[in-house]
């Protein structure tokens, strides 16, 4: 009785393979040429942006301002979550020399995770086409007077047609940073 079981559960498994094999393909690839050929919404974009990025925050650990300012376009935009920004690249070179120069005595970047995108249909009005890379960083800054601020940082930056970054996006909390600044 074993040998009959066994015998029609291998024919069973041969008839159904045997179907799936005859049956078109229906993957939206295969629905129709166009499909096929449209690119995917987003995609990964080139990984040597990630190199840019972490070369960009080495110099700016160094306190080369200007070697991190070659990557920048001149109509760049530097802006923050709490709505703050900063129009055109001599703008962003002059707050970053200060800020280096004047308030920070060293900055590190660490446990930094990179994500180049290619971004070909935005899903809004809001979000830019083309090539965007985000990042996010362990900052520890210790500032001219002896305070320290930890945190973790969230960054995007979007590349003109160029190659240039036209506009930066940073997320962080100022609750530390003005804690640190005000010596507390």
């Amino acid at each position: 009785m074993k040998q009959y079981l066994l015998a029609a559960g291998i024919a069973l498994l041969s008839v159904a393979c045997g179907n799936q094999a005859d049956q078109p393909e229906t993957t939206p690839e295969a629905a129709s040429p166009e499909a096929a050929a449209a690119p995917a919404p987003t995609e990964i974009g080139d990984p040597k942006l990630m190199d840019m990025g972490k070369a960009g925050l080495a110099n700016l650990s160094k306190g080369d301002v200007a070697a991190w300012m070659n990557d920048f376009a001149d109509n760049a935009v530097y802006q923050w979550n709490n709505g703050d920004s900063l129009a055109g690249k001599e703008a962003i070179s002059k707050y970053w020399t200060d800020r280096r120069t004047n308030a920070l005595d060293s900055i590190t970047f660490s446990n930094d995770i990179w994500l180049p995108l290619k971004v070909n249909q935005p899903q809004n009005d809001r979000v830019a086409p083309g090539v965007w890379l985000l990042s996010w960083y362990q900052v520890d800054a210790k500032y001219k007077n002896g305070s320290k601020m930890t945190q973790w940082i969230h960054t995007t930056m979007h590349m003109n047609d160029a190659g240039k970054i036209d506009r930066v996006i940073q997320y962080l909390d100022r609750a530390p940073i003005n804690k640190a600044m005000s010596g507390k």
